[in-house]
């Protein structure tokens, strides 16, 4: 019998990534302040990729101390902008911000994943995006904010790539999935590997 895998995410569109591609999971939303931990972690100057990191970690930590024998799934997503990060947006004024500062340059997003069993630590990677957004109008921009806010208000940077957002950039250099907050093709060959996954 395979190991059951938990997924420490509310994030449907993860859920949907492991669901496509045919891994069985159940999902249990880790109950954490990831607002006070990213804000704190700032405070303390720690790196956008140690972010990403350490807000999976706890997710999966969480989650796997309260179901021994699985394997958990915890997962984060930061935008990096000249070492500033960006979460999602709490406003429709703050996602027009971001967008503003985001259009004309060049952004990283970081998707951590770390899986945990018994309350340890198995495997993690963070796969990393670069993604160039054109210089965008003020007219475009608000008309896109307009039509699409109720899709965007959970998305870091206030875009969704596999939606309109992606008419927002000019080139991506990274994996898609990476993008979409998941770095699928690593974890899938990690469960393979461990034989959590048929092979």
């Amino acid at each position: 019998m395979l190991q059951e895998i938990i997924l420490a995410s509310g994030s449907s569109v993860r859920a949907d990534l492991l669901r496509a591609a045919g891994v069985q999971h159940r999902i249990v939303v880790p109950r954490i302040d990831s607002s006070s931990i990213r804000n704190s972690l700032a405070f303390e100057r720690a790196s956008p990729r140690d972010v990403a990191d350490t807000l999976a970690e706890m997710k999966a930590r969480k989650v796997s101390d309260r179901n021994p024998g699985a394997l958990v799934l915890g997962c984060d997503q930061v935008l990096n902008i000249e070492n500033d990060i960006l979460g999602k947006p709490a406003d429709l004024s703050e996602a027009r911000a971001q967008l503003k500062r985001l259009r004309g340059t060049k952004h990283m997003l970081l998707s951590a994943a770390v899986l945990y069993e018994d309350g340890n630590p198995l495997w993690r990677h963070i796969g990393i995006a670069r993604l160039h957004m054109r210089d965008i109008s003020d007219s475009y921009l608000e008309d896109y904010l307009n039509r699409n806010w109720d899709n965007i208000r959970h998305s870091v940077g206030g875009y969704k790539l596999e939606e309109e957002g992606v008419r927002l950039f000019n080139r991506i250099e990274g994996d898609h999935f990476t993008i979409l907050g998941l770095p699928l093709l690593e974890l899938l060959n990690h469960l393979t590997l461990k034989g959590a996954l048929p092979s």
